[in-house]
């Protein structure tokens, strides 16, 4: 178990909230998480460059003038890459750069990152956090009450419209709903804030795992 201090909106402490290791995989894995945030960033990428080679411009195909004897460099046709307007030498083309995850992996690493997390210190749990209507300036001075003065995330039970139009202009900071974060969402951020209710709804949707304790304690 580990016991996470619940927050209130002011910054103090106003209780404990205890978290079973198991149920967010026990320890903490590099590998994994490495592997979830280079599938993120592969996934993002268009993969529509496009150059011409040699074959695609437009040129003789003759050679220029004898390989041997004319003092002149050894080249071939004008189409060639050494040439002003000539193909690349080794041409894009369109590809899909998307990466395969198994639905538990990324599970897993989710739950490897929340872990994370917790251990650095870098996760506020908020006994609630509400603003009765869109106020900026009411969600910025909760994030310099709990000492959130870098990148944030925060994570709500739910869509919460006013919180979310609080806070959408204010830099470096992102607001999602807890049940859409993923691994890259908790990463990318260094402070992860979120409230009592969502991070229960959390871990209600997280299985044990079966690695034996001997092998996380170690």
């Amino acid at each position: 178990m580990i016991e996470v201090p619940i927050l209130n909106i002011e910054g103090h402490e106003v209780g404990k909230f205890a978290v079973d290791v198991a149920l967010l995989g026990n320890v903490v894995r590099p590998a994994l998480l490495k592997q979830a945030l280079v599938r993120y960033h592969a996934n993002s990428r268009q993969g529509t460059v496009a150059t011409k080679g040699r074959s695609e411009v437009e040129g003789s195909t003759k050679k220029l003038y004898a390989q041997k004897h004319t003092g002149n460099a050894r080249r071939g046709n004008i189409r060639t890459n050494v040439m002003k307007g000539g193909g690349m030498a080794f041409a894009k083309k369109p590809r899909d750069f998307r990466q395969e995850m198994p639905l538990k992996q990324r599970r897993l690493a989710r739950a490897s990152a929340f872990l994370a997390k917790i251990q650095s210190g870098n996760l506020k749990l908020l006994d609630t956090l509400a603003v009765e209507k869109p106020h900026t300036k009411q969600v910025a001075q909760v994030l310099r009450n709990l000492d959130a003065d870098r990148s944030v995330m925060i994570a709500t039970n739910g869509i919460d419209r006013n919180l979310w139009l609080s806070a959408r202009n204010i830099r470096k900071v992102e607001i999602k709903p807890a049940a859409e974060l993923s691994a890259y969402d908790i990463m990318a951020k260094r402070t992860l804030i979120i409230t009592k209710p969502a991070f229960e709804a959390y871990l209600k949707t997280c299985t044990p795992s079966k690695i034996k304790k001997e092998k996380a304690e170690s």
